[in-house]
């Protein structure tokens, strides 16, 4: 059986392609194209895979990009199906018992429901399983291909990925007195974070957040060994790769930091101004899509169409990552311009026709009417969205809660400030954005949440209910610092006495509420220039030399998609340096994903961002209220890397 791992796709490549591009090749050429070769004489196929790797396809791929690979139909292999004895099937699924047992149902026996099997795992499969589909005879001549594609996550983003634990958060920082749920969590997230470095064909230097003053004698939780053992698991899984993928790298070609969520407990939750983060923090929106409304034809009830908020729009790729007041001046001046345009000046005549036009001119305008309305669409669309944006933060008076909370972070504002606010606005600030801010404050100030008076005070003056202060208290389970520790933690419990919670950074832009960078901004700053703790951040790699070189003289092209635009502001760079990945335990958030865009900017090194999920704040609340405390003793036996 043949192991996957890229074609030469690494950034010491001279055909480089980004994150999400090299996930895209690899399912569209290696594994659909590949299919086109050999004995597979049919024309058309049927793409089969499970819930899984559905959306790992439809996160990289388009509907079109299938077809235009020969895939006629897409099954679910869990559902019942019509047999289609003259057509070849691949299978894109997870080598688990119930899929290899849904396979062989399918194409054993004396009537397969398809005439040839290409069969694709996302990742290693067990030799017993193995030896079950060559167990069966009737499959030798049936099978075309058994291969490992070792690609077995989301691609969320052209820089960001997922590997769908999204109870992650609770099964590890949980109080669940077996841990074997919480083991095969974070076996499970390693094995998936490996297949990222297969797929891109990437050897990492493994770096992660060090245990709190750990040694022999210590005990600690198991909470406080996640990105230990997290590190230790991927590890073992890059070995597999290195000894058995065709020309996997052999020496250090990238970085990884693996971290959890106690490096930021403020990122998940803090009110954040960009495009990107408000849509999804205060719109109704499921995953990317938003339900658009616009006018009707007959004049009734505006008409709703599901619209994805996504890198192939245009207008969305150039506003995410800005704040909300650019992105409102910025649409105006666009629709300003499009109103000068010849096409609109057609469109709006009364007669529908120009007659000062010339042949040529009249030509031009003809071709450009199809972008004409597209982007007049586009622009309609957010000018939609960052309007009703724009009235929600005012009827939420969240101007005057941003103001507060980024003075809490950056110590312009103390707990008196917070008992004011909340005697004046509490009334008229929603539950959910009250929690926020008293989930901030537990962070800076833990010990008020400790005393029931102080707890008690804090919930009357937010007008707030006992059981919604329990994800305030937890909020200690994913910072939690020991006494006398020697600052492993760059955002640390238990300082009351700090003046501020966060260094002041220089500031890109001057727009309000924008003072406020997730922690990974400065150890990802620090990695790149050799600057971060080895002793805070230690190396899994041994004898390994950490990368120090601010980048590395290797070529890259720029990759235009189809229609001419830029895929990824990363490619617009004629030299990337060695990547750069950080997973973090726990879930991730926007702001988060912003800092690696505009970082790869700025190191000119390709910064991917991987984790168990993608939270927004509501998500984040939800899962952190259904943590429990009970630590569990570990030593430094119980850990092997």
């Amino acid at each position: 059986m043949s192991s996957g791992s890229g074609s030469g796709l690494s950034s010491t490549s001279n055909n480089y392609r980004n994150f999400k591009e090299v996930t895209r090749h690899r399912l569209l050429h290696e594994m659909l194209r590949s299919c086109k070769t050999g004995n597979s004489k049919s024309t058309w196929k049927v793409l089969i895979m499970d819930e899984f790797t559905i959306k790992i396809m439809s996160y990289a791929c388009t509907l079109l990009d299938t077809t235009n690979e020969g895939v006629l139909l897409l099954e679910r292999i869990d559902k019942e199906r019509q047999r289609f004895a003259s057509m070849d099937a691949i299978y894109f699924i997870r080598p688990s018992k119930e899929n290899v047992r849904f396979f062989l149902s399918d194409m054993s026996g004396s009537a397969p429901l398809y005439r040839k099997a290409f069969v694709f795992f996302t990742s290693p499969i067990s030799k017993d399983l193995v030896g079950q589909i060559k167990g069966d005879g009737s499959l030798t001549s049936r099978i075309s291909a058994l291969s490992e594609m070792n690609l077995e996550y989301y691609a969320i983003d052209s820089q960001g990925f997922v590997t769908n634990n999204e109870r992650a958060l609770a099964q590890l920082y949980g109080d669940e007195d077996d841990s074997r749920e919480a083991e095969a969590c974070l076996s499970e997230m390693a094995a998936r974070v490996a297949t990222v470095f297969a797929s891109l064909r990437e050897f990492p230097i493994v770096r992660y957040r060090a245990a709190n003053r750990i040694d022999a004698t210590m005990e600690t939780t198991f909470r406080d060994l996640i990105p230990t053992k997290l590190a230790a698991a991927v590890w073992d899984c890059l070995m597999h790769y290195k000894r058995t993928i065709p020309n996997f790298p052999q020496i250090e070609t990238c970085e990884l930091l693996i971290l959890d969520r106690s490096v930021d407990q403020i990122a998940p939750i803090i009110h954040e101004w960009t495009y990107d983060a408000l849509c999804h923090d205060l719109l109704d929106m499921e995953g990317n899509k938003y339900v658009h409304e616009v006018a009707s034809i007959n004049g009734g009830l505006p008409d709703k169409k599901d619209v994805l908020l996504e890198e192939r729009d245009p207008v969305w790729l150039e506003l995410r990552d800005h704040h909300l007041g650019f992105a409102l001046e910025w649409l105006n001046s666009k629709l300003s311009n499009l109103k000068q345009n010849k096409a609109a000046q057609f469109e709006n005549s009364r007669d529908g026709q120009c007659p000062e036009l010339s042949s040529r001119e009249l030509k031009e305008l003809t071709e450009a009417l199809p972008q004409y309305v597209e982007l007049k669409e586009k622009l309609s669309l957010h000018i939609e969205i960052a309007s009703k944006l724009n009235r929600i933060v005012r009827n939420l008076e969240l101007p005057f809660l941003s103001e507060l909370e980024q003075g809490l972070v950056f110590g312009d504002a103390r707990i008196k400030e917070v008992i004011m606010f909340l005697r004046i606005h509490g009334p008229y600030i929603t539950r959910e954005h009250k929690l926020r801010l008293l989930m901030i404050l537990a962070a800076i100030y833990p010990e008020k949440f400790e005393d029931e008076e102080d707890l008690h005070m804090m919930m009357k003056y937010a007008y707030l209910l006992p059981q919604d202060m329990t994800v305030v208290r937890n909020m200690k389970l994913i910072g939690e610092s020991r006494e006398g520790s020697s600052g492993i933690f760059p955002l640390k419990f238990g300082i009351a006495k700090r003046k501020c919670y966060r260094k002041e950074r220089p500031r890109e832009d001057e727009w309000l509420y924008s003072r406020f960078f997730p922690m990974i901004e400065e150890l990802i700053e620090k990695l790149s220039n050799g600057a971060l703790s080895e002793e805070l951040y230690p190396c899994v790699n041994p004898n390994a030399r950490l990368l120090r070189s601010r980048r590395t003289p290797m070529w890259a092209h720029r990759r235009n998609s189809e229609n001419g635009l830029s895929r990824d502001a990363s490619t617009d760079f004629e030299k990337m340096g060695r990547r750069i990945f950080v997973v973090i335990v726990g879930g991730a958030t926007r702001s988060e994903l912003r800092v690696c865009r505009k970082l790869t900017a700025k190191l000119k090194r390709e910064v991917i961002l991987g984790s168990s999920s993608l939270d927004d704040p509501a998500t984040f609340v939800t899962n952190l209220k259904m943590i429990t405390a009970d630590d569990q003793p570990l030593t430094l036996d119980d850990i092997q890397i």
